[in-house]
Formats: C-alpha cells, sequence, structure tokens
C-alpha cells in the first residue's frame, strides 16, 4: 500500500527548519501511512542545520538545494526571501517529480509550506495536489496578517502610513490595542516589502489549512478569533509547541557550560541570547555589559561579531570578547558572570539555575522559555520579534520590557538604536524580581506541556489535521 507523502519546504534560517522537522516526526508517529520529504534550501555559504546533520529514514526524507552564489546575486533586502523562493521553484518542481510523482511506492498528498514559501503552491496546483501553510509564528501574529491584508484590500488602508504615526490600532486577534510602533517592520516598509508581507496572507487564504506553532492555552483569543472568522479564513490547527528538545551536542564549549550552571544557585542567572541573526555594535555591548555588572545578578551572557554590513551571513565568535568589553570587565564579573559565544539555549533555560531569559522575542525561543517556565525580559530585533514582544508584555503579563519597540535592520546590518544602561538594568530587575510575572510563565509551562499530552489541545488538533488531509 502506498503511503501518502507530504512534501514540507520550510524557509532557510535557523528558526523555521527545526519546528518543520519536529512537526513532520509528530505526524509520523501518529500516523502509519504518512511520509515525508522535507526540501532545505540555503540562505548561506556552508549553511548547517540547528537539528544536526539531518539522516534520512524510509519514511522521513530530507533533500537539500545547494546554495547558488548566482541566486545570491539576484536578492535585494527588499526583496529578500521572497525572490529567493521565486529563485528556487524549478529546483523544487524537480525534486518531487524525480523523488515523488515517479516513486511507486508513495502518493503525493499535500505541500506544507512555511509562511514565506507560499510561492511555492504554485508548484503544488501544477500537481494538483492541496497546499497547507504551516505558521511558525504566534496565532495573534497570523490574525493580524489578516486583518491588515483586509482592510487593505477591502477597505484601501494603507498600512505604511502608520510609520511614526503613535496611533494605536483595533486588531481582532488582540485583546489590547496594539500600537503602530511595534508593527513588524516589513508591514511598514512602503518600497514593497508591505505589499509582499500582505500579498502572503492572500495566499494563506488560498489554502486547504493552516497549522499553527502554538496552543489554545496560550493565546486563546487569537486561536478562538482564527477558529470562529467569518472572514474567509481556511481551518486552523495550533498543534505547538513544538520544539526540538533533544539534548545538545556533547562538546567541550557546552561542557563548559553547563558545568559553570551546576554551580549557581537555583534561579539565580540571567541568561542573554538573541537568536540565530542576533548581535549588536560596540556601543551597544558597552551598555549591555555597564547594565550587567550594576545589577549584581549573576549572568550567562552570549556575545557575537555583528555581520559585515550588506551581506547575509551569521554573527561570528569573538576570538576576544575583551575587545568590545569594558576595560576590566571580564575580571570584575568572573565570580558572577560568563561570557560565551554560541549557546545551546534550551539546555542553557531547563537548567535550574536559570532565573531570566534576556530574549530576542523570536518565537521559537518564546516557546522554548515558556516550556522552561523561565520568564523573559523582552528585547526585539527584527521580523515580527516586536508584535510577540508586545504580546508577552502586555498582553499575557510574562516578561518584562527592555525595549518593546527596538528595530535592527538584519538584511542591511543597520542598527541606529541604542537602549541605554539603565533601561537594560530597569529591565533586568524586573525580570528577577517580579514574582507575580514568575508564577504565570510556571503556571503558562503547564498548560504547555498538557497541551501536547493525549487528551491535550494541540493532540486533538494534530488529530484534526491527520484526519483533514483525508478530506
Amino acid at each position: 500500500m502506498k503511503t501518502s507523502e507530504l512534501v514540507f519546504i520550510p524557509s532557510p534560517g535557523a528558526g523555521h527548519l527545526p519546528p518543520t522537522v519536529e512537526l513532520a516526526k509528530l505526524l509520523l508517529d501518529r500516523d502509519d501511512h504518512l511520509s515525508v520529504t522535507i526540501i532545505i534550501m540555503q540562505l548561506f555559504v556552508g549553511a548547517k542545520h540547528d537539528t544536526g546533520t539531518p539522516i534520512s529514514t524510509d519514511r522521513l526524507r530530507y533533500i537539500d538545494i545547494p546554495y547558488d552564489e548566482s541566486t545570491m546575486a539576484l536578492i535585494t533586502p527588499e526583496t529578500f526571501l521572497f525572490t529567493f523562493v521565486e529563485h528556487n521553484k524549478n529546483h523544487v518542481r524537480n525534486i518531487v517529480r524525480e523523488n515523488v510523482i515517479e516513486s511507486n511506492s508513495v502518493r503525493l498528498a499535500a505541500f506544507v509550506l512555511d509562511m514565506f514559501c507560499m510561492g511555492m503552491a504554485d508548484v503544488a496546483n501544477e500537481f494538483g495536489v492541496p497546499t497547507y501553510n504551516y505558521f511558525t509564528s504566534s496565532a495573534s501574529m497570523l490574525g493580524l496578517m489578516f486583518d491588515l491584508q483586509a482592510k487593505r484590500d477591502e477597505e484601501g488602508h494603507d498600512v505604511t502610513e502608520l510609520k511614526d504615526s503613535g496611533l494605536e490600532l483595533s486588531i481582532p486577534s488582540f485583546v489590547n490595542p496594539v500600537p503602530a510602533k511595534v508593527l513588524p517592520e516589513v508591514v511598514l516598509d512602503n518600497k514593497g516589502g508591505a505589499k509582499m508581507f500582505l500579498d502572503l496572507a492572500k495566499r494563506f487564504r488560498e489554502t486547504k489549512g493552516i497549522i499553527i506553532n502554538s496552543f489554545q492555552e496560550l493565546e486563546s483569543y487569537g486561536v478562538e478569533y482564527l477558529l470562529s472568522s467569518n472572514a474567509n479564513i481556511p481551518p486552523v490547527f495550533p498543534v505547538g509547541p513544538i520544539l526540538n528538545l533533544s539534548k545538545a551536542k556533547n562538546d567541550s564549549k557546552t561542557e563548559e557550560i553547563m558545568t559553570w550552571l551546576n554551580d549557581q544557585p537555583e534561579s539565580s542567572v540571567v541568561f542573554l541570547c538573541f537568536g540565530s541573526m542576533g548581535s549588536f555594535n560596540e556601543k551597544q555591548v558597552m551598555e549591555i555589559a555597564i547594565a550587567l555588572e550594576r545589577s549584581g545578578h549573576r549572568f550567562l551572557w552570549s556575545l557575537r561579531r555583528p555581520q559585515p554590513k550588506g551581506k547575509m551571513e551569521h554573527p561570528k565568535e569573538y576570538e576576544n570578547p575583551d575587545e568590545v568589553l569594558p576595560e576590566g570587565f571580564m575580571e570584575r564579573t568572573s565570580s558572577v558572570g560568563k561570557v560565551i559565544g554560541w549557546a545551546p539555549q534550551t539546555a542553557v533555560l531547563s537548567h535550574p539555575s536559570v532565573g531570566g531569559f534576556v530574549s530576542h522575542c523570536g518565537w521559537n525561543s518564546t516557546l522554548e522559555s515558556i516550556w522552561c517556565g523561565v520568564p523573559i525580559a523582552a528585547w526585539p530585533l527584527y521580523a515580527e520579534q516586536q508584535i510577540n514582544a508586545f504580546q508577552l508584555v502586555v498582553e499575557l503579563g510574562i516578561a518584562a520590557e527592555i525595549r518593546m519597540d527596538y528595530r535592527s535592520d538584519m538584511r542591511r546590518g543597520i542598527n541606529n538604536m541604542t537602549v541605554t544602561a539603565e533601561e537594560i538594568e530597569d529591565g533586568i530587575r524586573r525580570l528577577m524580581n517580579d514574582h507575580e510575572m514568575r508564577n504565570k510563565v510556571k503556571e503558562m509551562k503547564e498548560k504547555s506541556r498538557l497541551a501536547v499530552l493525549e487528551g491535550g489541545s494541540s493532540y486533538a488538533s494534530i488529530g484534526h489535521f491527520i484526519h483533514h488531509l483525508s478530506i
């Protein structure tokens, strides 16, 4: 009997592949009649998968599209992923034809596309199969996209005019009015970015359904809006939290970090980590260092060198962090702090000595922090992180604010904002001393774990999705 083959296409980047792999594994565990091919597009030279080196099995295989310098030469900061995806369509078409359509053991059932890969729905249509969207951010963010797209197309609103307006918006997937200053930068981009981004919402409406990496108990208001809306929204399946909880690689750096954490008191360490693309200029690094020293709290700081301006590269490690830190900082804080490069984030957040997380508020990091019961100090950088920070601080009350409207243009390597040491220190103190916030996070931790167990809301939603595939 042929298995039903799902073709997953995640966006390139550390935040997108791991939840795709984990969702695929979850589906395969739940239904023996499914198989999955994950097609991986390379955005960086020599990119490595954050899930480790993927190993294909009988029912889960990985196929790489190699890095193509000629494709990258066509990409501008304004078009970025949209152009990249467009230029990989032919690769995907050939891979699916050769590995799935011409196979005697599988039947192509559907494409499951990351939010930025919706252009690949054209390829799915050519093969006569439906498309599902795998939305790896929040349900509330998805609701915001639908609402802004509808206002643009049905009411003629130009959302880019909201930039620097100071206005607040009524968005049906949020309880509180949403300040324009926390909208994603791309939504405010009048050079074509806003149009391309909101056009994605139009493509979402054309899908057979939307899988969301969130759970009912975390975003009851946003999920309810999506489920009950009459606004031409396909069926939604909140299946999260989908996390890569595999153990950190057992190397000398990880061992050194975990050994240091073992020597710290319970819930005493502030962990600072800003995602796969997160880094700061020297002026901002100085302010962070001053704030940490003044706060008196123990800290573990993932500090990395910014990528060169205009280059799409991951931040690199500092050979000598002293070159960007205040003179004598490392010596003065040696008994309470540790400065590192790359960090095994999930392992660190899971450690009992960690009591707070200064984070960029990427959605994967947010879910990991909730899963581990660690409160956040919100310092968003790019993408939809500002709206995530708003949700955590204002909507849910499980984060302290450092600066909710901070923005860094990661595509161009430009950063014109500086958060002062005073702001950072204040955020860290609230993070470590707000017991009500800490209790809320612990409650949400329990709810996140119950959601994925049999009888939980996300467990049920996975079942609904599998059934929906056969309709």
